[in-house]
């Protein structure tokens, strides 16, 4: 199977983003049809709509409880056990970095991309809070599976280790676990399709701006940049160390690291906010004269960026008690290596912080205006994409026209 996901990926990011846009205005589709169900089993189970007629309920928030104790005992440790769930979700919160990745590529960026980033908020709120709800209902923290999995006794390499499959099966619902094990295949694929595409174009990036070799620059005739992804294609093969028992430890590590970049990648977004900010203020720019603009500014930026520098301190704290030279490492290498780059680079290439009336704000924004003015036709709507999905429309639906 990840052979598999690794080739289809590849063809499929070949094709620069109308291949990646395509795949993944139909893998979201998959992503949300297995979402809204395992809201509604959640919903129809806990009320007693299963072959055991147990209307369960929240029992589980009232035994064992709706906090699991980690680290500590007590309340301290409950609170300890919400630390550790956060850390463990972050990894798998990303999304806006990535819909703006494609805003280079994408036809009538102004349009679309607002559209995208304006779901952000939704999706955040349905699909990472709602999930999270739904699992505390269904499955007791003191699931003997999930123990044995977080004891490291047995492995989490596969589906059945979802809180969603085990709840079915000790409700003995048959067939569903192998629909959400189907669907959940679509959602793993479209993940490796979005990192490929955007790990590709990152390294393209960088060539551009001298931090990479100027070799990487080198694109196909579709602008797909090819020995970008090339290299960003070789990183996949590190998936088969989780075959093994022990160099699954290395994908453990690289887990470790790649959440705390994550985190730190927000964190830098939020300082490059508030920094955008302070230039529209000392330019005299409306941000509401713009495209799209973040509501709540910079107060918002500012409550992110406290909260991101207390996860990013914090992030591998039970290193410390008892004390972890690998525990250290795993949590905190990140840490250790991202002011050191930063700091090394501007030292090394003597370069300085932009001052906010000297920031270009306006950059090649006359070329976009003069590119989104040759469309005529009026942008397709969400409902009229819908409707073409089922046959309904005056045309096939251009899969470069919208790729989010």
């Amino acid at each position: 199977m990840l052979n598999m996901n690794h080739r289809t990926c590849s063809a499929i990011n070949i094709l620069a983003v109308r291949g990646y846009g395509e795949a993944e205005f139909w893998l979201s589709g998959g992503k949300v049809i297995l979402i809204f169900m395992l809201f509604f089993f959640t919903f129809v189970t806990m009320l007693g709509g299963n072959p055991a007629n147990d209307r369960y309920g929240f029992r589980y928030w009232r035994d064992p409880g709706a906090f699991a104790e980690y680290h500590t005992k007590n309340s301290l440790g409950q609170f300890e056990g919400f630390l550790g769930a956060l850390w463990n979700a972050a990894f798998a919160v990303v999304g806006p970095e990535y819909i703006s990745m494609v805003a280079a590529e994408a036809k009538r960026p102004r349009i679309y991309i607002k559209a995208a980033f304006k779901t952000i908020y939704w999706r955040f709120g349905i699909f990472f809070f709602g999930s999270a709800l739904c699992v505390g209902i269904v499955v007791p923290y003191n699931n003997r599976i999930l123990k044995d999995i977080l004891d490291g006794n047995a492995s989490a390499d596969n589906a059945a280790a979802s809180p969603y499959v085990i709840a079915m099966q000790n409700l003995g619902i048959s067939v569903l676990p192998d629909i959400v094990n189907a669907l959940m295949f679509t959602s793993i694929f479209s993940a490796g399709n979005t990192y490929t595409y955007c790990a590709t174009r990152s390294l393209y990036g960088l060539a551009l701006e001298g931090r990479a070799p100027p070799i990487l620059r080198k694109c196909w005739s579709n602008g797909v940049p090819i020995y970008c992804f090339l290299v960003v294609m070789c990183f996949p093969f590190l998936s088969f160390l989780q075959v093994g028992n022990g160099s699954a430890k290395v994908l453990d590590w690289l887990v470790s690291l790649i959440t705390a970049g994550g985190i730190i990648d927000y964190l830098v977004m939020s300082v490059t906010f508030i920094f955008y900010y302070r230039a529209c203020q000392a330019q005299g720019v409306d941000r509401k004269s713009l495209p799209y603009y973040g509501w709540g500014q910079p107060y918002c930026a500012y409550i992110a960026l406290f909260i991101q520098t207390l996860v990013v301190i914090f992030y591998g704290y039970g290193a410390f008690t008892p004390w972890s030279v690998d525990g250290f490492f795993r949590h905190y290498t990140m840490q250790i290596l991202a002011p050191v780059l930063f700091f090394g680079w501007k030292l090394l290439k003597r370069t300085k912080f932009v001052k906010p009336l000297e920031a270009d704000l306006v950059w090649e924004r006359p070329t976009i205006d003069r590119y989104e003015a040759t469309f005529t036709q009026k942008p397709s709507g969400f409902w009229e994409e819908m409707l073409r999905l089922v046959g309904i429309g005056r045309k096939k639906r251009d899969p470069d026209e919208q790729v989010m």
